[in-house]
């Protein structure tokens, strides 16, 4: 009897991520997509993301699942979840890809790009002097794997760069405040907060009216974690009201976004559709195969999910 690995993602070829994985798994282990599962009795592994409710409950041989990228959020929040290990995603070019999205969008708010583009509509030649990184604080909520990769790399841009996490760590050229008391003196002082947090219970809308309030008038702000970790409704008060300058978005609390939500039609706000990071077949195989070969072998598991702590 061949194990086999049941593939389910509605935004990831099938196909890519099976020729991936074949070299490294050999025969040792079918790969097979949701829809075309020759016996669920022989399907011992799942790499996935976001399956439909009840999907677990197919095969009841599971002794591992493997969430298709870092958050893991929506995978552990649910009831149908097997009692086995969850593993999540921990590739370099994933977090590269985050670093050089959220520079990005550092550089689109510090460079006054959203002002330009506004002047461009108008077909006005509006200048609009420059400041010097050194010049500009950057915040960013969230000093986890990818979130610490981002605010090195802000850092090393020259900006002034503070990072908010749970517990104390050293980054060079990044200022790291920690616990609830220091968060709101860092919203005061930064120009631009970069939110990271991965949603838990303790993150959920933890920036909250009262937050977007803290932040300096005429801030921007930049979400690629989770949009539940916003109070939307408080984001939009923010930016309608102008204390905000502008966001870039790409994460929200219903995805896709709804045509008719107002944060479309919003003025400086920059929407794109959850793709700061995602995960790359060829690069990302190797440890999915490793993790599997440790379940056969019984040995240690990288990148074990706590579903106590939510990641």
């Amino acid at each position: 009897m061949t194990d086999s690995l049941v593939f389910y993602s509605k935004p990831d070829p099938f196909e890519a991520w099976r020729d991936a994985l074949t070299p490294h798994l050999g025969d040792q282990v079918r790969i097979e997509n949701a829809d075309a599962v020759t016996d669920v009795d022989d399907v011992r592994y799942a790499l996935v993301w976001m399956p439909p409710i009840g999907f677990f409950d197919r095969f009841p041989n599971l002794d591992l699942v493997i969430n298709l990228g870092a958050g893991v959020d929506r995978l552990v929040a649910r009831e149908d979840l097997p009692d086995v290990p969850i593993t999540r995603l921990s590739d370099p070019k994933m977090g590269q890809m985050m670093a050089s999205f959220v520079l990005f969008a550092v550089l689109r708010h510090a460079r006054e790009i959203p002002y330009f583009q506004a002047a461009q509509v108008r077909k006005e030649w509006a200048y609009k002097h420059p400041r010097a990184a050194s010049d500009i604080t950057v915040a960013v909520l969230g000093l986890g794997q990818l979130g610490a990769l981002a605010a090195s790399e802000i850092a090393r841009q020259g900006f002034n760069t503070h990072g908010w996490a749970t517990k104390p760590q050293a980054l060079s050229g990044v200022t790291v405040h920690c616990g609830d008391d220091a968060l709101d003196a860092l919203l005061r002082d930064a120009d631009i907060v970069v939110c990271m947090l991965p949603l838990t219970p303790t993150t959920r809308e933890r920036l909250d009216a009262s937050s977007f309030a803290a932040m300096k008038p005429g801030a921007a702000f930049i979400n690629v974690s989770r949009g539940e970790v916003v109070a939307e409704s408080a984001l939009i008060e923010a930016l309608r009201s102008g204390h905000l300058s502008g966001a870039t978005l790409d994460v929200f609390q219903t995805e896709p976004l709804g045509s008719d939500h107002p944060l479309w039609s919003i003025p400086n706000v920059l929407i794109t559709p959850h793709l700061a990071s995602v995960a790359l077949p060829k690069s990302a195989a190797p440890q999915i195969a490793a993790n599997i070969k440790a379940i056969q072998n019984g040995d240690a598991l990288s990148n074990e999910v706590s579903r106590v702590r939510g990641y």
